[in-house]
């Protein structure tokens, strides 16, 4: 019997921490400390993290980039695992749709470089997004008139329980706005690893959303490039506070905070005129757009809220409503998570009783109760 070399070698140990603190690893820096804290870097070691959490019966966080989540001051009493694996790779480069296949852990906007340096076409648009590629399908990112969805060829999933590996095809993830099968029916069930894009070669960019056009009907640039699409989205965002700035306090935030709402046309209807009626100019509109499904508008947060009297600047404690961007809520200083849900309250309390709507947190609410 011949004896395998490598039957006693051991995995490489994953260096767990103890009361490990968050704020620093969160866009907002807002959050007290993890019992339990482990880098991973590859799927062997995000199994091994997950069955020693299941051994010793400890809730498991999965954190990416850390841009859309609001931690508790208490921190979260179980085992957060940020996700660090790497990989960014280009398939079938001459073919007219190649495919990028990124592991979770990278960063977002490096990927998105990646594509348009390349002369791919697809996510030009989700240029400067805060956060990491495992996210993506997870709350399906959408920014400037593109949606991940678009692209996602397929994501490749641990389950939790059993820990095998398996590839959910793109048309399988019940994506929706701002939505997926990970957030809903499966939202405790897999942590992403890899995330594969279905790009275009040599097709023109993105241009649907109403900034962008504004934007090249100012420079007369008729058929911008990727490269001029991608600097003129992240000068916008970089303009609402949106692109993570150690200089600018308005960037410490979470990205927008509430959803745009989805309503039925009855609901539509009444709000628009109540528009028209007390809060729209002459020759003004209210701002919609088409959702993909019948019976069904979206409507503009920002616009609902500065329409319900809140103004940019707006604070509870350290927390503020971004001087820049209204649907940001920022920290000025020194903000804690109450701050923030007692600002996210006035805010919903302010819509509701103007519009009957009730704003909905885009942000993941982590840790302990406040």
């Amino acid at each position: 019997m011949t004896e395998n070399p490598l039957e006693h070698v051991s995995a490489p140990k994953t260096e767990v921490l103890e009361k490990f603190p968050l704020a620093p690893l969160t866009t907002i820096g807002i959050g007290g400390p993890a019992t339990r804290f482990s880098r991973c870097t590859s799927p062997d070691a995000l199994a091994r993290l997950l069955a020693e959490a299941t051994r010793i019966d400890m809730p498991v966080f999965i954190l990416g980039g850390g841009s859309n989540i609001l931690v508790s001051d208490y921190g979260f009493s179980g085992m957060v695992i940020r996700m660090e694996i790497p990989g960014l790779d280009l398939e079938n480069e001459t073919t007219s749709a190649p495919l990028i296949v990124a592991g979770a852990g990278v960063e977002w906007d490096a990927l998105v470089e990646f594509a348009v340096t390349r002369g791919l076409q697809g996510i030009e648009c989700l240029s400067g997004i805060p956060g990491s590629v495992g996210a993506s399908p997870i709350q399906n990112i959408g920014a400037y008139g593109q949606e991940a969805k678009e692209t996602i060829e397929w994501v490749e999933v641990m389950d939790r329980e059993s820990r095998e590996i398996t590839r959910i095809p793109g048309h399988e993830c019940e994506f929706a706005y701002r939505h997926s099968r990970f957030k809903g029916r499966d939202k405790h069930r897999f942590v992403v690893i890899k995330v594969a894009y279905r790009l275009r070669r040599a097709a023109p960019g993105s241009l649907r959303y109403a900034d962008l056009i504004r934007h090249f009907e100012e420079t007369k640039i008729a058929q911008p490039t990727l490269a001029q699409i991608r600097a003129a989205v992240i000068a916008i965002r970089r303009r609402k506070s949106m692109v993570v700035d150690p200089t600018d306090p308005n960037s410490r935030s979470c990205g927008s905070f509430f959803m745009n709402p989805i309503v039925d046309e009855a609901t539509f209807e009444k709000i628009q005129e109540l528009a028209i009626r007390e809060l729209l100019k002459a020759g003004e509109k209210m701002p919609s757009y088409p959702t993909g499904t019948t019976g069904q508008v979206k409507l503009s947060a920002a616009w609902l809220m500065e329409r319900s009297g809140l103004q940019k600047g707006m604070r509870r404690g350290d927390a503020a409503l971004s001087t820049n961007h209204i649907l940001a809520i920022t920290n000025q200083g020194n903000a804690t998570s109450v701050d923030v849900l007692e600002l996210v309250q006035i805010v919903q309390h302010s819509v509701n009783a103007k519009f009957g709507i009730t704003l909905e947190p885009e942000p993941v609410f982590v840790g302990n109760s406040t």
